[in-house]
This record gives C-alpha cells, sequence and structure tokens, in this order.
C-alpha cells in the first residue's frame, strides 16, 4: 500500500449559504487555473439553472486544481439536508473535509448534518471560519460552537484536533489568525497539503473503481464519475462490471477523464487515488464496481439515508390539459421519473397506476425541484399534498422528527413558540444572541414543519430565520400536526375572473388571482376568512343598465391578490387538493371539481 504525494482529495462541507461555493471560485482563479484574459462568472460551480436562481448548490460537483506540486480534487456538496445523499457519497471519494461556518451565524442545522456525514467516515477535518469580514462577526464564539458540535457528534481525538483557518471567500483572502487577512487563499492551500492526508492504494493491486456520481452526454452516454480505491485503469481496458443486483458484466472502456478547473480532460490511464470519469459503459449505476476481469471483488453497495416524504405524481386531467406543456401523457411522465432515477439515488418511484406515480424524497424541496425542473423541460402534472413517510421500527409506529433552528427578534419569540407548540415541537435550547435576536432550537415532527414557512414568515414580519434537517424516527405524536386551518374560495364555474365579480368576494378572503385569469369549476381560488371552504362566482359580469350611477367613474381597487410560488403552493395543499403544474402556471384545484362529488366524497370519508 503506497500513499500519493501528489494528490490530495477534499470535499467542502457546510450549512446553506455559508459560502462554500464562492471559496471554491477564489481557489479556482488563485490557483491560475483560467488564463488572465478569461472570462469566469460568480458561482461557477452552480452551473444548473435553479442553483444560479436560488443561490444554492443541489447537485454534487468536482473539480481540480494546482497548487505547487501538488493536484488538490475538490467536491463541492450541496449544504440542504434534503440533498445530503449528495454528501454521504462525496465522503466516500475524499480522504478530508473543509467544514465551512459563517463567522457570525455559526453552526446551524446543516452544518450538524454535513459533519455528522463526514466524521462518520473518519475524514480529516479542516475548520474555515468564513465571512470574517462580516460585520458582527464572532469568530472565537464560533470556534467554540464547533468544538461542542464535534464533541456532541462524538468526535475522535484526533478530529477534535483540527486546524483552523479564517476567511472571506468573497474577497479571496484566508489566514491562520482571526485578527488581520493575508492578501491571498495562499494560508488556505497549505493547510490542506500540510494536514490532508494524501490517498492510499496499490497500484499494483487488481482494478476497484466505484462509481459515487453520475452525468450524462448525449454523445458519449451514461458516465461514472468516481474514486480508484486500488490498481490502475487505462482507456480501452476490458472490465468487470459489479451490478447492484448481483450480476457480473464484461464492458470496455471507450474514455477516460481526468479534471482540470470546469473541465474534463481526456486521459490515457488513471491510478489508485485519482478521482476520474469514465464513459463507454452504458448502464452503469451509483454504487457499482468496475474491477479487474480476473479478480472480481466488489466494494460495500453504498448506503443512502431512506427517502422521509412522499407524494403523488399525476398526469394532468384539469380542463386545461394539453394547453401549455410538450409533455402531457402518462409514457412520457413515467419515463421521465424513470430517468430521474438514474442520477438521484435518494428518489423512489412506484407504478400506483399507469397515471398515478407515487415519489419519495428526503423532503419538501428535493421534491419541489425535481417538479420545478419538469416543469421547465416543458411537462404537465398534477401533485399531490407532501406526505411523511411512517415507518414501524421495533414494532413501535415512528415517524420523521426535524431538527428546527428559529432566529428571530426578542419580540416574537411568543407568537412563534406558542404556534410551534400547536405543531408538537419540542424545545432543546434557547439562546439569547445579544443583538436583540433570539435563537431556538426544537425538535419538530417533519409534518409539523408542512406549510409551516409562509405562517412563520408572517409571525415575524419577514424578520425571522427558519432551517431545519433530519434528525431521526421518534414515535408517533398522537393527534393532528399542523395543517391549514383556513378554508378555500373554490370556482363554480368555467370562465375568465372579472373585476366586478373579484369586488363582489375579497371580503370572504384573500383571493390568489389577478383579473382576466382563465378559470375552471373545482379550482381553488382565493382562501377563505373561515374554516370551510365557500364556492364562488368570480367571473359574474355586471349587468349594463340605461341607469346613470353617480359613482360611475370612481376607480375601483382591488386588494394584491397573493401569487403563490411553486413551494408555497406545495405546502397550503390539504389532503383533498391537488397542485396543477405546467410551464406556464401553477394552480390549486379540488380533486373533484364538482361540488356534487366534493360532497359525495366527504360523505364516504365519514363512513370509512
Amino acid at each position: 500500500m503506497s500513499v500519493r504525494k501528489d494528490l490530495r482529495n477534499i470535499a467542502i462541507i457546510a450549512h446553506v449559504d455559508h459560502g462554500k461555493t464562492t471559496l471554491v471560485d477564489k481557489m479556482l482563479i488563485q490557483s491560475g487555473t483560467f488564463r488572465s484574459n478569461e472570462q469566469v462568472q460568480e458561482r461557477m460551480m452552480d452551473s444548473n439553472d435553479l442553483e444560479r436562481e436560488r443561490g444554492i448548490t443541489i447537485l454534487a460537483k468536482n473539480t481540480a486544481v494546482n497548487f505547487e506540486d501538488y493536484v488538490i480534487n475538490i467536491m463541492d456538496t450541496p449544504g440542504h439536508a434534503d440533498f445530503g445523499g449528495e454528501v454521504e457519497r462525496i465522503m466516500k471519494m475524499v480522504d478530508g473535509v473543509l467544514l465551512v461556518v459563517d463567522a457570525f451565524e455559526g453552526c446551524m442545522p446543516q452544518t450538524r448534518f454535513v459533519l455528522k456525514k463526514a466524521l462518520e467516515q473518519k475524514v480529516t477535518p479542516i475548520l474555515v471560519i468564513n465571512k470574517i469580514d462580516r460585520e458582527n462577526a464572532r469568530p472565537a464564539e464560533v470556534v467554540d460552537e464547533v468544538y461542542d458540535l464535534f464533541i456532541d457528534l462524538d468526535a475522535t481525538e484526533e478530529q477534535l484536533d483540527f486546524p483552523v483557518i479564517y476567511a472571506s471567500g468573497i474577497n479571496g483572502t484566508a489566514s491562520r489568525t482571526p485578527e488581520k487577512q493575508d492578501d491571498d487563499l495562499r494560508a488556505l492551500f497549505e493547510t490542506i497539503v500540510e494536514y490532508m492526508p494524501g490517498p492510499a492504494g496499490d497500484f499494483e493491486a487488481p482494478l476497484q473503481f466505484q462509481v459515487t456520481m453520475l452525468d450524462y452526454n448525449e454523445y458519449l452516454g451514461r458516465i461514472g464519475v468516481g474514486r480508484i480505491q486500488r490498481g490502475t485503469i487505462r482507456r480501452s481496458d476490458t472490465v468487470a462490471q459489479m451490478r447492484r443486483d448481483g450480476s457480473v458484466k464484461q464492458v470496455r472502456i471507450n474514455k477516460l477523464f481526468g479534471f482540470l478547473g470546469l473541465k474534463r480532460v481526456e486521459i490515457e490511464e488513471a491510478k489508485a487515488g485519482d478521482i476520474i470519469a469514465v464513459a463507454g459503459v452504458d448502464e452503469i449505476n451509483v454504487g457499482e464496481t468496475l474491477s479487474d476481469v480476473e479478480v472480481q471483488e466488489a466494494l460495500p453497495l453504498l448506503t443512502i439515508d431512506e427517502p422521509t416524504l412522499q407524494m403523488s405524481f399525476l398526469v394532468n386531467n384539469s380542463p386545461f390539459a394539453g394547453r401549455e406543456g410538450k409533455h402531457v401523457t402518462s409514457r412520457k411522465l413515467r419515463d421521465r421519473l424513470m430517468a430521474e432515477l438514474e442520477t438521484d439515488v435518494s428518489l423512489r418511484v412506484d407504478e400506483v397506476t399507469p397515471e398515478q406515480y407515487t415519489v419519495s424524497g428526503r423532503g419538501e424541496l428535493h421534491l419541489s425541484i425535481l417538479v420545478e425542473n419538469m416543469r421547465r423541460e416543458g411537462y404537465e402534472l398534477q401533485v399531490s399534498k407532501p406526505e411523511v413517510i411512517i415507518r414501524e421500527i421495533d414494532g413501535v409506529k415512528s415517524e420523521p422528527t426535524e431538527r428546527l433552528t428559529i432566529d428571530v427578534p426578542e419580540e416574537y419569540t411568543g407568537a412563534v413558540m406558542e404556534s410551534l407548540g400547536a405543531r408538537k415541537a419540542e424545545m432543546v435550547n434557547m439562546v439569547n444572541n445579544g443583538f436583540g435576536a433570539v435563537r431556538l432550537e426544537f425538535i419538530i415532527p417533519s409534518r409539523g414543519l408542512i406549510g409551516y414557512r409562509t405562517e412563520f414568515l408572517t409571525q415575524t414580519r419577514g424578520y425571522g430565520i427558519l432551517n431545519h434537517s433530519f434528525d431521526s424516527y421518534r414515535p408517533v405524536v398522537a393527534g393532528s400536526v399542523g395543517g391549514r386551518r383556513a378554508g378555500v374560495l373554490v370556482s363554480m364555474i368555467d370562465g375568465k375572473s372579472t373585476m366586478y365579480g373579484m369586488l363582489g368576494v375579497e371580503d370572504r378572503g384573500l383571493l390568489f388571482v389577478n383579473p382576466g385569469t382563465e378559470i375552471y369549476e373545482g379550482m381553488i381560488v382565493g382562501e377563505h376568512n373561515r374554516d370551510n371552504d365557500l364556492v364562488v362566482n368570480i367571473s359574474k359580469e355586471k349587468h349594463a343598465t340605461n341607469v346613470r350611477s353617480a359613482t360611475k367613474d370612481e376607480t375601483v381597487k382591488l386588494k394584491t391578490p397573493r401569487i403563490m410560488s411553486l413551494e408555497e403552493a406545495l405546502e397550503y395543499l390539504n389532503d383533498d387538493e391537488y397542485c396543477e403544474v405546467t410551464p406556464e402556471s401553477i394552480r390549486l384545484r379540488k380533486k373533484h371539481l364538482k361540488k356534487s362529488d366534493r360532497e359525495r366524497a366527504a360523505k364516504q370519508a365519514k363512513f370509512v
């Protein structure tokens, strides 16, 4: 067994928005990866449109930089717990992690989540206190918080002996002390080379390469990305593909790629420790091993946390079906969901009927990103309210719970604690930060968080910050938890909303549509002031008469309607409702469009 002196494989992990991707940008630029005249954009690792719009990393990305005589492979991982499947797999490819923590916010729920994954894989940590230039930065306290978190997660003595680097990702500076920043990131590069172990592996041993991520290229087909655990691989080699179902197939490697900056670089051979991409294996899957044909030894399959939330995906059957999308049939929907399974190992898809599929994922964000991607690709579909997945553990029905961290101004703490109490949340910590803000920590059933974000933002006038990540499965809490309390305003006829019709019902609640919007019977057009549903006609036209009105020319003002984003619409749903999603529209509707059908279904539900 030999150790590579010239190579370091590291991952960057952090809570969402603590600056991982920006830090990688500056590492790429300062390592001389780009020509001096080359145009590069901010957050260049976030290549997906949704990632750039939302400022979050959804898919793990890999890149490589040169520093002096060393090659540093860098894996940029997502911060949201919903994409934990990505983080778990990346830990199999690296020997160390840069734990990036905001110098003001400190440890957050996803900091705990991603660090737990790293410590379980026994990788070497380096702590990077980022945004050191931020106003109210408190680096010393944050370092203490991180030590407490390491101890809380049962870190070993070796893992607790981590170096600390203080950095400003946006300025591209770092230093070993918090008082003064150096002019560049050299301190960070030197610490990586000094403290991170080089990958170990036997170059002469039979080949073992495990696929950790998948990519796709229309010319090369499916591309498997992973790390060579032992041996050497060359272009045009014939290897044994050890598949997930236990079967073995001989395949030929058409092309081999290494990484430099944002580019894949074609190479002729790679050896133990290298992170590479292989093309030519059509049906390659995450977790599978490519091994020597003569010595077929599979690496253990990657274990991925099970999904905690599920939704029904259905073919769109509303009166407006087929108007706005390119892909509207059940076959297209099925093909798209099966294609997603190829690259997303955290997802599960079960066919209920040819027109309905149960899709299970790691959280609301995970599933809503899939729906958003599908609508951008031209799909029309309907989705149901997200539901938690109940499991039986040791004979006890158990449900997923979340660790919820809330930062709010002091004056809103009472209202927040009261509303979370009604959702069966249990407070575990409360800290006054001294800036008029309070940090509250809760353990709450996952179903208690469905639909809570909107209520929380209203309660805190938009000043509250809410973060959560999966904690554990616990016995099911008795009684109903969370859910929408208000009823809805449901359209009684097909037509177009009119100013006159909307004025007639706006005192009954808050409307969701603008004047001139096409609507249909059974479509949800607003929220009722009370807890029951109300059928309304907002398509009503004002009858023309020959009687003049003294106020005829007065301008009529309508309250601004509430237009929901996809996440808000999914959170808002009740059990008897669907969200209709098309490339151009997001509509809420009742499962049964006719009032008589809804009444019949409600009666039947009482007797079940």
